[in-house]
Formats: structure tokens, sequence, C-alpha cells
């Protein structure tokens, strides 16, 4: 009875393991308890059939804390806003320079809205061609809101992933779930890197109106289809060093923005740009200096 006992102990401790082995296996759908559990997740096609594995600690990030995008960050949270209450809402891209704040937004809009049931799915580029699996997967959560989260998209017209991410936003003869809002960051507008014979495919018809060659046509078929495109771009000195200023603020330091004003441009002028990555890289190095006992400047 003891030896029995035992092995019903081992099973049950099993069932678990074998539950997400089969899921790894299969593709099955997560159930609405998993989804609960957790605020993010990963789309993981290294084995199986793909599935979503959480992320246990999510990185947090404040929407207040962006500055110098305030219109676009305003018109990505009201976009948001129509998702979740079940309104008519757009795809989105979020485009623009290194460092502004793209992939933070995404962050924020977890932070912020995460307690009404929105959900973050992060898909890799190089398992965008698993796109369809994950909308079906996701299909069944209807008790969330889910934002499938591209971070970094560029690819060639050919490259894997990119019909899948075309039809997926407008053009299957599925319909797609309704509780799904696929956002994407980039670099480039229109997502493709652009090229001297992509240029020469255009040309003036007889009639004298331009004709764009079929590669071009090609990107903005794609671009196209995110409803909402918005850009963030780079920031002036003065916003620069209000962003230095904020995160001072929120620092555990007796000096402020003018203590360490020619400072926090030299460290920008030497990188580049001005950004708020910049300002939070400047930031975390001035005040770990500070609390090692080296001057702020």
């Amino acid at each position: 009875m003891e030896a029995l006992s035992r092995i019903v102990d081992r099973i049950e401790r099993l069932l678990p393991m074998l539950e997400e082995w089969l899921r790894a296996a299969t593709g099955a759908a997560p159930d609405s308890d998993f989804l609960d559990s957790f605020r993010a997740f990963r789309w993981d096609a290294s084995r199986g059939a793909g599935r979503l594995v959480s992320i246990a600690q999510p990185a947090r990030f404040d929407l207040e804390d962006l500055q110098g995008v305030d219109e676009a960050v305003a018109r990505l949270i009201a976009n948001t806003e129509q998702f979740l209450r079940g309104l008519p809402y757009n795809h989105v891209l979020l485009y623009g320079e290194r460092g502004t704040g793209k992939s933070s937004a995404i962050k924020g809009l977890l932070e912020q809205f995460s307690s009404r049931g929105l959900r973050v799915v992060e898909v890799g580029r190089e398992h965008l061609a698993q796109l369809p699996a994950v909308l079906a997967a996701l299909r069944a959560g209807r008790n969330h809101h889910f934002i499938v989260f591209c971070d970094d998209l560029s690819f060639g017209a050919q490259e894997e992933g990119f019909r899948e991410l075309k039809v997926a936003l407008e053009g299957g003869l599925e319909e797609p779930p309704a509780n799904v809002c696929l956002v994407a960051t980039s670099n480039r507008r229109h997502l493709i890197p652009e090229s001297r014979e992509e240029n020469a495919e255009a040309h003036v018809d007889e009639r004298g109106e331009l004709r764009l060659g079929e590669t071009t046509n090609e990107k903005l078929a794609l671009a196209d289809r995110f409803g909402l495109v918005l850009g963030f771009h780079g920031f002036d000195q003065e916003t620069y060093l209000s962003i230095v200023s904020r995160y001072l603020g929120q620092a555990d330091v007796r000096f402020g923005v003018d203590d360490v004003r020619e400072e926090a441009l030299r460290f920008a002028l030497e990188r580049g740009n001005r950004s708020g990555r910049t300002a939070r890289q400047f930031v975390d190095d001035c005040v770990g200096r500070h609390q090692l006992g080296q001057p702020a400047s």
C-alpha cells in the first residue's frame, strides 16, 4: 500500500511536466490558468510545433518617462483603449531613430493595462513564419487581449515571415482574432531596405504619371497594412536634458541636471545621438560613479 502511494505521488509530480511536453509537441492552446498567471510571454519554436513560454519578470516601464514623443504615445494609448474596450482599433507600426522609446512604449502599455487583461507576446523575427500558429493559440484566450510584439522589424521582401505578417495584418481569408493587436517597431518607415535597383524600377508612363516598381509596391503593401503608423524621432538638446533631469530626480543623488549639464551633453556627443536611451545610460553612469564616491562631473 505504501509503495502504491509513492507511485501515485510520483505520477502527480510528473503530470505537469507531461502536460508541458504535450503542449510543446502538439502546439496546443494555453489554458486560462496559464494566461492568468503571467503578464508577458514569448513564442518559442525551438522545440516541436511552437508554444507560449511565460516571462516571469517582464521589464517594467512607466509611460510618463517617455518625453519628446508625447503625441505618438498619446495615440498609442488611445488605440490600446479602443482595443481593450472591444471598439475598432488598428495594428501599429512604431518607427524612428534608435533609443527614442519604441520598445519601452510597449513595456509601458503592459505596465499600465495588464490589470485590465492586456498581455504581451513577443515573437522574434526568425519565428514570424509561425505567426498563423501564434494567432491560433491566442484565439482561445478570449478573456485576455494580446499585443503580439515584433521588435526591430526589417527584412527583405522574399525573407521568411514577410508574407505571413502581411496576411496576418490584412489579406487572408480567415478573420483575424479580435483579441489580438499586432505591434511592430522598426528603424525604417517601410520596413525593407531600399536599393538603387529598386529606384531604377520606377518610371513615368505615357500619361506622365509616376509608376513605382514591383519591389517598392511590395514594400508598401506591408507597411500600409499597419493602420496606425507612429514616428519616434530624435530629440533636441533641451528635451534630452529634460529626460536626464527626470531620471536624476528618480535617483538617490543630491545634484541636478544643471550640475552635470556639460557632462551630459558630452556623453551624448560621444555616442552620436540624443535619445532617451542615451539619457538613461548617462544617468546610470553618473549615479554609479557618485555612489562610488567619485565626482558627479
